[in-house]
């Protein structure tokens, strides 16, 4: 394998692990910090890729940002009010909003399957187009990923760190003291589920405008990814401050693509990637438990060995 090919499959999984992150950003907050599982992700990812792609056909590359991530808070309000208002269970909730979404991702692209940005403006032609003739002019995908994802990071360590944000994570860790503190828990899970849905909805935005063509399965299956990826991230920068444990989780994203990338050039048929994230998820959650699990094991091998040696004895 040569260096070109290396640094190709390197740039490739930068740009895609970039764009998921925001997915996986998403997930840190509703999982991590609210400590609520959204089954959503896949219906919500496609939702705002769809939105996306019809501001972007209409002539609005940089309205389909905005408009996409309005989008996402729609999705996550309407989550988060089935679980705090009519009292469904947080995982029965997702699952009911993703089946309902796919009808309403259905309606938004015109009853079509695909969408097909080949002859408009996206962010990312744009960004091609103003980095035109400098050194970085091949760089242009991971440019627009990659001011995305920072100023995400940026946004969400910083809100977290706010008042409002201080009773999120707290809802997530201990709900019956925020309670007896007189805060409102359903509001909390509502903005932490409506701001999570608007960073997914982003993900998906960008993801469609870089490959130009938006189909209706274009999220499934983003929920595992960003599983595994948050998983992968917490192994590494687990601990520590906010903005740690985020940018772990960015780094969780991109290793989970690289591994994605490398899996497709070494030629395994697409079907079975769906495996790959499956088993990639298994190992990241296993790992810690055997971790923790390896001293008891070193012992009863000792106390087997020793066991051994009094018996020849």
């Amino acid at each position: 394998m040569s260096l070109n090919t290396i640094f190709s499959l390197v740039q490739t999984a930068l740009e895609l692990g970039l764009i998921s992150a925001l997915t996986v950003l998403a997930l840190f907050l509703s999982y991590s910090m609210l400590n609520v599982c959204d089954l959503s992700t896949d219906g919500c990812f496609t939702l705002g890729a769809a939105v996306g792609a019809i501001v972007v056909i209409s002539g609005h590359p940089y309205l389909a940002i905005p408009a996409a991530m309005a989008a996402g808070v729609c999705s996550g309000f309407v989550t988060a009010i089935l679980q705090t208002k009519l009292g469904v269970d947080s995982l029965l909730a997702g699952i009911i909003v993703n089946t309902g979404l796919y009808s309403i991702n259905i309606a938004i692209m015109g009853g079509s399957s695909l969408l097909n940005m080949n002859k408009v403006d996206t962010v990312f032609s744009l960004m091609k187009d103003l980095l035109k003739g400098t050194v970085f002019a091949k760089q242009y995908k991971l440019a627009v990923a990659l001011i995305a994802v920072i100023v995400i990071l940026v946004l969400l360590t910083a809100f977290l760190k706010t008042r409002l944000g201080l009773a999120i994570r707290a809802t997530g860790n201990n709900p019956d003291m925020v309670r007896s503190s007189s805060i409102n828990t359903a509001f909390t899970t509502i903005v932490g589920l409506c701001i999570a849905g608007s960073f997914t909805a982003l993900s998906g935005c960008l993801l469609a405008q870089s490959q130009k063509s938006v189909n209706i399965d274009i999220g499934t299956g983003m929920v595992t990814i960003a599983l595994a990826s948050l998983l992968i991230g917490g192994s590494f920068l687990g601990r520590g401050s906010i903005a740690k444990r985020a940018v772990g989780v960015v780094l969780g994203s991109f290793l989970f693509r690289l591994v994605y990338t490398v899996a497709l050039r070494l030629d395994m048929p697409a079907f079975m990637l769906k495996l790959v994230s499956s088993v990639i998820v298994v190992l990241a959650i296993a790992a810690p438990y055997f971790k923790k699990q390896l001293p008891m094991l070193r012992r009863r091998m000792a106390a087997r060995k020793e066991a051994r040696l009094h018996a020849e004895d």
